[in-house]
């Protein structure tokens, strides 16, 4: 199926693959460090200048890995941190001495941060570069942590949660910008799959980890924990983490202007490299300034996320995907108290109730990247379209929005299903394992969802990614929101049962919006593009006259 030489030009910014082509910049192509072999490449990698030339990016195999490492590990800390703290939601109300809805309320307001957030870091690290942003939302997270383990009221509780949730929420974003920078459409799946991995297990590892330090250590060993772990993060990312936004870097092979954007381990090598090739400094420092001054520095918007929200084929996946997310939620936000009244669990028991929700969504995000990446293929096949993972596909003419949704729509009838039935096994007293294994069902289908269509907003903002990905957190968090704060009044007026047969019929129900998307998307799409580049005609022709 690969193919190299059969890619076509994108026909405007929205779709063009590379928004910056660093090899236009260079006088000529570098070429690597004469001692360095394939095996032995650092950051940041100096492929061969065959290599160099028109290629999507120019990080290795295991570079990538590394990188997508790390930002799921970075995408991890908000479910990880709205997660642990659900353990220990009775030991808090015990201790601050106010009800269960106060607690449950900052639970709520914590998912409004976390769906705020990214619409300031997704702009900031489309303009600045994923380094900044990545840097300073664990300053404030590690911050607010520490006034965690230290507050004793429940006012101070309230307000540090939210800037705890300010803090790791905008890492939602990022981890999806990380994955368009480094990875072409056709192998997106995977790699999106793996960075998106830490998102989707926090609600599962998060409650045991919780469950455990409260149990054993009591309620402020859990943000203590967090301030370590957000520490040792922090480090390494300061260490070893390379720049990937290509308004900055390019495809990789351009180093960074500014302090913040250069790792430690980047720029030993990069200046072992000049230190061989001295030529090699003035043509990286052309190059680069050539670059940044294409870049326009300014305070962020959230409301760009806002332009991408009104787009029509957009606003209908992100509601739709809101809706999965949140149905999803409903049943992470309240099987703590649920399996505490009906089952008589205590907090350790409880949080070991979440492991089929991390198993689940292990499978599936291993599963369901494969599944993507075969998809895309099959689609393109099928199209006449070639597949090149070198430089990255024309998405112009490809039906993307069936690639990515095709898998989608028996995923979202089998997990509608279980998810009624999960509420009957609660309302019957069922024996525990029967919810248990239909929470292993449900993140395995849920996950996928998500995922996907995810994948599919990021392809169809290639040049925005961070963005197009808050706009998405956006409206699920708030979505998801609405669901903690509702689900548990709905089980106390109508049971376990009726409740979520009626969120596991809105999913069903709701289910014909991915055919809208499939129908109508391309055709959207296009008037977006033709758009688009009348609008970038025009700011040229302002640009000449003056």
């Amino acid at each position: 199926m690969d193919s190299e030489k059969d890619a076509l030009k994108r026909p405007d910014e929205e779709m063009n693959r590379d928004n910056v082509k660093p090899e236009a910049l260079l006088a000529s192509p570098v070429p690597a460090h004469p001692n360095e072999t394939d095996k032995g490449q650092q950051w940041p990698s100096e492929p061969p200048k065959h290599e160099k030339e028109d290629v999507y990016s120019v990080f290795t195999p295991g570079q990538k890995n590394f990188i997508v490492l790390m930002s799921g590990l970075g995408g991890f800390f908000s479910p990880l941190s709205a997660n642990t703290y659900l353990p220990a939601i009775p030991m808090l109300s015990k201790d601050l001495n106010v009800s269960w809805t106060l607690i449950n309320l900052t639970i709520t307001a914590f998912m409004i941060f976390q769906g705020l957030a990214p619409s300031v870091y997704g702009d900031l690290a489309d303009m600045m570069g994923r380094r900044p942003a990545y840097l300073i939302a664990f300053i404030v997270y590690i911050a607010a942590n520490i006034g965690l383990g230290l507050q004793t009221s429940y006012p101070a509780l309230f307000i540090l949660r939210c800037l705890q949730s300010a803090g790791s929420g905008g890492l939602y974003s990022l981890n999806s910008g990380v994955v368009a920078d480094i990875s072409t459409t056709a192998e997106r799946g995977k790699y999106m799959g793996m960075a998106q991995s830490g998102i989707m297990l926090g609600p599962a590892i998060g409650p045991i980890i919780g469950g455990l330090l409260a149990q054993y250590q009591g309620w402020r060993a859990i943000f203590w924990f967090l301030v370590i772990f957000g520490g040792v993060y922090i480090i390494v990312l300061g260490m070893a983490f390379p720049e990937t936004a290509r308004k900055v870097v390019g495809n990789g092979s351009l180093p960074p202007t500014a302090w913040w954007s250069r790792s430690l381990v980047g720029e030993w090598v990069r200046r072992r490299q000049e230190i061989a090739n001295p030529s090699l400094r003035d043509e990286r420092k052309s190059a680069s300034r050539n670059l940044a001054q294409k870049r326009i520095l300014r305070w962020p918007n959230p409301l760009k996320t806002l332009l991408i929200i009104v787009e029509k084929d957009v606003s209908v996946i992100l509601f739709y995907n809101a809706i999965i997310y949140a149905s999803w939620y409903t049943v992470t936000a309240s099987l703590a108290t649920q399996f505490t009244v009906v089952y008589g669990l205590d907090t350790l028991q409880v949080g070991l109730c979440y492991v089929p929700f991390g198993l689940g969504a292990a499978v599936s995000i291993f599963v369901n990247g494969k599944l993507l990446d075969w998809n895309y293929r099959r689609v393109a096949l099928a199209n006449g379209c070639t597949v090149d993972k070198k430089k990255g596909d024309d998405l112009a003419k490809f039906p993307i929005e069936h690639a990515r949704l095709a898998i989608v729509w028996p995923l979202v009838y089998v997990g509608g299903i279980v998810m009624i039935g999960y509420g009957w096994t609660i309302e019957k007293h069922t024996h525990i394992a029967a919810p248990l294994v239909l929470t292993f069902v449900m993140a395995l289908t849920m996950t996928a969802c998500y995922n996907s269509m995810n994948i599919l907003l990021v392809d169809l903002y290639p040049q925005s990614p961070s963005t197009a990905s808050a706009a998405n957190n956006l409206t699920r968090c708030l979505m998801g929101a609405g669901g903690s704060a509702m689900i548990n009044p709905m089980i106390n007026g109508i049971g376990s049962g009726w409740s979520y047969t009626v969120v596991g019929l809105v999913v069903i129900l709701l289910s014909p919006m991915l055919y809208v998307v499939t129908q109508w998307g391309p055709k959207w799409r296009e008037e977006r593009r033709i758009r688009f580049a009348e609008k970038k005609r025009h700011q040229e022709a302002n640009k000449s006259k003056v």
